[in-house]
């Protein structure tokens, strides 16, 4: 299965209203700490939006809103595996990624079945407070090894400058996020990344 090689996360909607119609074809919805009716919102018009510009929408975590409000991707942590209804998930048609960090989390995801795996972080990073060190671009080299078809997401600290190594290393594609939402020009900065990752 093919996957956009350049997969931004934003926080809100206004994000994919501003950076999508530059020519994104796949773009994660990753909202924390607002009320369900807000989730719900966002969450309806980021589909509707993505799918008027075919671009792919992958909403983090709220499993059970995603298949209410029928959207067709759903992204997982490996906290959100342990509560997730995985048999209702799939039951709904969702396509379903997951994160992962250790070999133990990769061998879980794997044996799901899902539609790409992400591997992070890559470098260090300011979105979250995270468990785990920086793996290193050599770690997807690793786990493209283990993965085989499955595409590969690296995530974490990454940048314009770093893509190419990850993409040597064994990444299908990359997600970004401060990379872009605290650039100078985040317009800019989207294209620089289309042109990046072709």
């Amino acid at each position: 299965m093919s996957f956009p090689a350049f997969y931004p996360i934003f926080d809100d909607v206004s994000w994919v209203r501003r950076l999508v119609p530059l020519g994104i074809k796949a773009v994660q919805l990753r909202i924390k700490d607002r009320s369900v009716e807000d989730l719900r919102h966002q969450i309806t018009e980021a589909r509707d939006f993505c799918a008027v510009h075919g671009a792919i929408l992958v909403v983090n975590d709220y499993w059970r809103l995603a298949i209410e409000l029928r959207c067709e991707w759903l992204h997982l942590g490996q906290e959100d595996l342990d509560v997730a209804d995985l048999d209702e998930i799939r039951g709904a048609g969702l396509k379903l990624g997951i994160s992962t960090h250790d070999r133990a989390e990769l061998e879980r995801a794997l044996a799901l079945r899902p539609n790409y795996i992400a591997l992070g972080p890559i470098y260090p990073t300011i979105t979250k407070e995270m468990k785990w060190r920086r793996q290193g671009p050599g770690k997807l080299t690793e786990w493209k090894a283990s993965a085989g078809d499955v595409p590969l997401v690296a995530i974490g600290g990454m940048s314009v400058e770093r893509a190419a190594t990850a993409f040597a290393a064994g990444a299908d594609a990359i997600s970004a996020i401060t990379d872009i939402t605290l650039h100078a020009s985040p317009e800019d900065r989207v294209r620089a990344w289309l042109d990046t990752c072709g």
